[in-house]
């Protein structure tokens, strides 16, 4: 088993590669924890946590809200969950964010740790503490940064996945060693074949490594002030695709990496044998570089994300394979990098 430490301001985050689910007993105490969870994962996996109290979802995107979390405080109101209670989030991204966000402002804070289920909450949306909801059609819109005190990652899991779905963790595992580490970028490239077969080592080895280049990032950062930044590489744009277009996270964030490699090479920071190399691994691991769709709509939700001053977007844009740096784009160069996406 691999451990990665995440030390952040308000305490430790420990996550744990390569821990079975039936290995859950020695975690929590059956009488004071609480899993939430959805319906797909409850018929997956529901048999390895019954001994504990569960409140069960309905899966996707849209009911990451703020009538979800009302309707979990009721359920929580209702069997008395005082602050000595634990929350559990099994699941993936969606379950991370519902449960953290909810564990992390009901009685103004539970503890809480997560069970992630897929390959983006093993590498994403499990680690580094940001929780939250949408609100009216916008991602993440509410939210807060309180760290799980502890992460399980068991990969038995991502053999359940649909080939869309692993792709969503794919193209994150792809923009940490975009923006922090170009020989984990060349191991990626290596070790494709094994990946895709989800191999166990492999996938253990490529996590881990992962999730060092984040858990650096976050610990320097853990509120985003400057730092941390460098993480919303290719979601800045991909969240405007993804909206827009209703087209899978993963998807998104590869054409948003894209449009910021674009970027970064028109203004002279990436050179064009290396954006080269970029669009080649997306597309070996089944990830788009191109996208069809209104221009118009795509700029309409880029000027409104949360990134934008003034006409400006503040974009992570790549000083080669391996280093990022933050950096102010005006919105007629972004509009010039969309006509030739679209």
């Amino acid at each position: 088993m691999r451990q990665v430490l995440l030390k952040g301001i308000g305490g430790k985050s420990k996550i744990m590669l390569g821990v079975s689910l039936d290995k859950l007993a020695d975690f929590f105490n059956k009488e004071k924890t609480v899993f939430i969870t959805d319906s797909n994962v409850y018929r997956l996996y529901g048999k390895r946590f019954s001994q504990y109290r569960t409140f069960i979802i309905e899966p996707g995107e849209m009911h990451k809200n703020l009538r979800t979390v009302h309707d979990l405080y009721e359920k929580m109101l209702d069997i008395e969950l005082d602050r000595s209670s634990y929350i559990v989030g099994i699941g993936g991204g969606v379950i991370c964010d519902i449960a953290g966000f909810t564990a992390s402002t009901y009685l103004r804070g539970l503890s809480f740790a997560f069970v992630p289920t897929t390959l983006l909450a093993q590498v994403d949306a499990s680690v580094g503490g940001k929780n939250g909801v949408n609100f009216r059609g916008y991602k993440n819109l509410i939210g807060c940064i309180v760290q799980p005190e502890f992460v399980l990652c068991d990969f038995d899991t991502l053999s359940t996945l649909p080939a869309d779905e692993l792709k969503n963790g794919f193209a994150e595992l792809i923009k940490h060693a975009l923006i922090g580490n170009r020989a984990f970028f060349s191991r990626l490239e290596s070790l494709r074949d094994a990946a895709l077969m989800l191999d166990k080592d492999i996938m253990a080895k490529i996590v881990y490594d992962s999730l060092k280049i984040k858990t650096k990032i976050v610990s320097s950062d853990e509120k985003e002030k400057g730092e941390r930044r460098k993480l919303n590489f290719g979601h800045t744009f991909g969240h405007a695709f993804e909206k827009s277009a209703g087209i899978r996270h993963g998807e998104a964030v590869s054409i948003g990496m894209v449009m910021e490699a674009r970027l970064s090479n028109a203004m002279g920071l990436l050179s064009s044998q290396d954006l080269t190399r970029i669009e080649k691994m997306l597309l070996s691991f089944g990830l788009p570089v191109s996208f069809k769709g209104d221009r118009q709509t795509i700029m309409d939700a880029i000027r409104k994300d949360k990134k934008r001053e003034e006409s400006y977007i503040h974009a992570v844009l790549l000083d080669g394979i391996g280093r990022s740096v933050i950096k102010k784009v005006d919105m007629e160069r972004i509009g010039g990098v969309v006509n030739d996406l679209c």
